[in-house]
């Protein structure tokens, strides 16, 4: 029986490659399960040897599901739907989803208020602080969004900072029209750019002195933000 082993995909979709570059085609009677339910996952890896595969594309790291004896998918799958049928499971679930929704709306208030403190507006300007903290939550801090307010890498503060500098940078620059070079760096110190830009406008609604909002691509933002981000 083979071991279990961390593998790579590959262009023939019934061979896989091993950590130190061989091919590998699964074993008879193997068949390859998708990626999508962590439970399933789980039991037919507990099951026996399984091969993980995975594809890494940058700092990201995708499923493409686990190869592993038939025999062993279809009687974790059955197990597992068995017990998904009994009313403790369903209590379970109901309990487990109010508490993420909890969960949730607290994140929600906490990173909104964390962006209130990181933006520090003037009194003058304390309306668009609130507008411009309720945007930046309902777009950064969905679960599965995939932007910085999700990762715990970093503390609360540093997330809400980035948050906002990425919705100014999509909202108040030419940014998602620019054309950018493929070159290693290009990117990012065009963003680092844009990062300053987007400063000094915070900057400006720091100081308690009025301004035209017809010439603020902030206070233009607050008032029609586009749909896309």
């Amino acid at each position: 029986m083979p071991d279990s082993l961390t593998v790579a995909p590959t262009s023939d979709a019934r061979r896989v490659r091993a950590p130190d570059g061989t091919l590998l085609t699964p074993p008879p009677g193997w068949a390859l399960l998708p990626p999508g339910d962590a439970g399933l996952t789980r039991r037919v890896k507990a099951a026996g040897p399984s091969w993980t595969v995975v594809e890494k594309k940058g700092r990201k790291t995708f499923s493409h599901g686990i190869w592993a004896p038939e025999a062993h998918i279809a009687a974790a799958r059955a197990a597992l739907e068995a017990e998904r049928a009994t009313p403790a499971y369903a209590r379970r679930r109901a309990s487990d989803q109010a508490r993420r929704e909890r969960e949730q709306a607290e994140y929600e208030v906490d990173f909104a208020n964390a962006v209130l403190r990181f933006l520090s507006f003037a009194p003058a300007f304390t309306a668009h602080a609130k507008r411009l903290a309720v945007l930046v939550a309902v777009h950064a801090t969905p679960v599965g969004s995939g932007t910085v307010a999700r990762t715990e890498r970093i503390p609360l503060e540093r997330r809400a900072e980035a948050a906002v500098i990425a919705w100014l940078r999509h909202q108040t620059t030419g940014y998602d029209d620019l054309r950018i070079a493929r070159v290693k760096g290009a990117r990012r110190e065009v963003r680092r750019e844009l990062a300053e830009l987007s400063r000094g406008l915070l900057d400006v609604h720091r100081r308690d002195v009025p301004h035209s909002a017809a010439g603020c691509p902030l206070c233009t933002a607050l008032e029609h933000p586009r749909a896309s981000q």
